[in-house]
This record gives C-alpha cells, structure tokens and sequence, in this order.
C-alpha cells in the first residue's frame, strides 16, 4: 500500500512522520498472555500521569494542536491514544476487542500515538492519502455511528476516509476474520526514532501474540 501526505498536512504540520506496518496475522478473541502486559503498562499510566499532565505527552500534544490548528476541539474528538489512557486514569475498564485490537490500543497507550488498524483486505485501491476532513464527509467510525469528522486529519482510499486520530472507520475494521494488517503509526510530533520504536514494539507483539509473518515497515512523510 503507498501512502501519500498530502500538502494540506504538511503544511499545518511539516514535521509530520508516519510508519506504515504490515503483515499476515491470526487473530484471536482473547490472549490472557497479552492482557497481563496490558494490566501491568494500565498501573504504570497510573503512577506517572494525571489526566491533565497526560496533555503533555508529546505524542499526544502534538496531535492535540494538530486538531486545534484544523479546528478541531481535542477535548470533544479526543485522540484515541488520550481517550484510552483517560479511561485507566479515571478508574474505568479498558475495552477487549480482539487480540489484534487489544494489542494495538496497548500499542497506543504506551507510546501517546493514535493508531490506525485496518483489515488491508477491505481497502479499496492501492494508496491511501492523508488529508483533513470535510464539512458533511460521511464516516462511520468503529461503534460511534455517522461522525463529524470536519477538521480531523484522515486517511482516504479509493472510496473514502478509513482512518482518523479519533476513530478508524467501520468498513475497514479488523475482526476475527482479518488476515492481512496494517497499522500507521502517526507521529504529528515528528519524533522518526519514536515512531520507529513504536513499530518495532507493534511487530515484535503481532510476531508473539498473532503469528505474524512477512511485517515490516517502512517510514513516510
């Protein structure tokens, strides 16, 4: 798959880096093996942050003043790393999805970048352009219904928009079914050696917990 960002990205945010991860994969309902971690990373967020000092993780401020600049309000359409981190922070439950689901929101969490994991089965085309949202863009995001998805950045195939910060879209989700990955890391904060940690940690989990074979990823801008 070629990804493109495109001038309207670049120009409210130069600095931007993405990694485009890919591989073959079984998913499972539940790895109690990976849920151990997860607990273990959900104690970790709650001795180091509050949910006002988690606004500066520099992933995730980095994306917040990517939705201001676009004119968007991060505190209404919160970036799903913040969202998920917010949730350990307030005492609530995360979510378990899957085993690929739960590894890449474990994925998030850890690094403050909001992911998008997409069944690459279901794209349609072979490019995927990273632009802003529309006004009246139709979206279904993944368990919210028809969204507002004006002023957020987004991932487009030959169809329409797939992926957000906030939410990734349902025609495009992964599910038990999905045997083909692909995760984008977004680093609206630049930081190349960050986003590259944070894809080697991606397939390192899908390699132990999903069977990964053929992953790798390679660096876009």
């Amino acid at each position: 798959m070629k990804i493109i960002v495109s001038k309207e990205i670049k120009n409210i945010c130069p600095v931007f880096v993405g990694s485009c991860i890919e591989a073959t994969v079984k998913n499972t309902p539940y790895s109690n093996a990976l849920w151990l971690e997860i607990d273990e990373m959900c104690h970790i967020i709650k001795r180091r942050y509050t949910t006002e000092t988690l606004k500066s993780v520099p992933a995730i401020a980095a994306t917040r003043e990517v939705y201001k600049i676009c004119g968007k309000d991060p505190s209404r359409y919160r970036p799903a790393a913040e969202a998920l981190a917010r949730r350990v922070l307030q005492g609530k439950n995360l979510y378990q999805r899957d085993t690929l689901v739960d590894l890449t929101n474990m994925a998030s969490m850890m690094s403050g970048y909001s992911l998008g994991a997409f069944d690459s089965d279901k794209f349609y085309g072979d490019t995927l352009v990273l632009g802003i949202g529309h006004d009246g863009e139709p979206y279904e995001g993944i368990g919210r219904g028809m969204i507002n998805i004006a002023g957020l950045p987004v991932y487009r195939d030959s169809k329409g928009g797939v992926g957000t910060p906030t939410s990734d879209n349902e025609r495009t989700k992964v599910g038990l079914e999905t045997k083909h990955l692909m995760v984008l890391v977004n680093g609206y904060d630049g930081n190349e050696n960050s986003v590259s940690e944070t894809s080697d940690l991606i397939i390192r989990q899908l390699e132990q917990y999903c069977e990964a074979s053929n992953a790798n990823y390679y660096i876009y801008r």
